[in-house]
């Protein structure tokens, strides 16, 4: 399919039925949801299988009516992701659909050229990874260790890249949309001059891309390993993150018992004191570089109009600029401080 949208699309006129030959077919949906996970879905996301394509068509009508030139993917598995995000709220699952474009039109360091071998070097450092089991309640479980980037070798946005694939890759999958994913974040080794890398622009974007950009439900993030200077971190994000968010986030330290609480040994590799054998980075770096050619045919349909500007798509919601830079100006004499 061409990155035109349905939106810009007119029915053929009469007596031109060659004309309707040639508009593509929408990709038929079929459930793959397993029955416990569709009762799972109608109880947790209110989503009804018997009104689950009227609620589709209805938010692609909002989206041609208000956002004719968004340049959107308009499939019903497509929309269904930012509606279960939002538990079937039209009006938010619309602005999660445009958070989703502005964000990928207003920080092209990231998104420019985003496919699977264009951070190939970051995989291979196992900078982010997935662990090959889910946890009990169907979850990913996502695993990201920062002391295994080199700042030398390449900028902190190709980390974001990375870990934005990643989760494009997990969110395909229909029982992730409804499950959701679970994080476990490895801080052992993080140093001051590693941390700094984190300033004011990158923190404000990627929480803005993880709390209203990305329809993906993140129902834990767990901290281990943490050195002091991350607490200072942690304090001075903590006010940009929606109070849901916020409290999603568990700080183990070195306590391994305190993360198998959340995070059960058996699905967890030796390094984390669990029993699913060492940690293997290879099978989903195998896989996420499988998925070039899907990558770069869905993210072909997501293309910013001619008429179009990236300003013309305003984030709801976002933390005030202003205010978000001068909170975390102060950032490095904290960081010293905790250090």
């Amino acid at each position: 399919m061409s990155g035109e949208s349905d939106c810009t699309r007119t029915s053929p006129s009469a007596g031109s039925p060659s004309d309707s030959e040639l508009l593509p077919e929408r990709p038929k949906y079929v459930c793959t949801l397993s029955p416990d996970l569709v009762t799972k879905a109608r109880e947790e996301l209110q989503e009804k299988p018997e009104w689950r394509l009227r609620d589709v068509q209805a938010l692609r009508d909002m989206v041609c009516k208000d956002y004719p030139s968004l340049g959107t993917c308009l499939d019903d598995a497509f929309l269904l992701r930012f509606l279960r995000a939002r538990k079937f709220d039209y009006d938010r699952a619309l602005q999660l659909l445009v958070n989703y474009h502005t964000c990928r039109r207003t920080w092209p360091e990231v998104f420019s050229n985003l496919k699977p071998s264009a951070i190939k070097p970051v995989l291979e450092s196992g900078f982010v990874t997935v662990l090959p089991h889910r946890d009990p309640q169907g979850r990913h479980v996502v695993c990201i260790r920062p002391d295994r980037w080199t700042p030398s070798n390449y900028p902190i946005t190709e980390n974001i890249r990375a870990i934005y694939l990643t989760l494009e890759k997990l969110i395909q999958s229909e029982e992730t949309q409804v499950n959701g994913i679970v994080i476990l974040a490895d801080y052992k080794g993080v140093s001051l001059s590693k941390a700094s890398h984190f300033g004011p622009f990158v923190a404000k974007k990627v929480i803005g891309i993880l709390q209203d950009g990305f329809p993906i439900r993140i129902k834990a993030v767990n901290i281990i390993n943490e050195p002091r200077i991350f607490k200072g971190i942690f304090a001075i994000i903590k006010p940009f993150l929606k109070e849901k968010i916020a409290n999603r986030f568990f700080l183990h330290g070195c306590d391994l018992n305190s993360l198998h609480q959340n995070i059960p040994p058996v699905i967890l590799p030796e390094e984390y004191g669990g029993t699913a054998g060492k940690l293997d980075i290879s099978a989903w770096n195998e896989l996420l570089l499988a998925s070039e050619e899907d990558f770069l045919h869905d993210f072909s349909e997501l293309v910013l109009p001619c008429d179009s500007s990236p300003h013309d798509l305003l984030v709801s919601g976002d933390v005030d600029e202003k205010q978000c830079d001068d909170s975390l100006r102060g950032m490095k004499p904290q960081l010293y401080y905790c250090y």
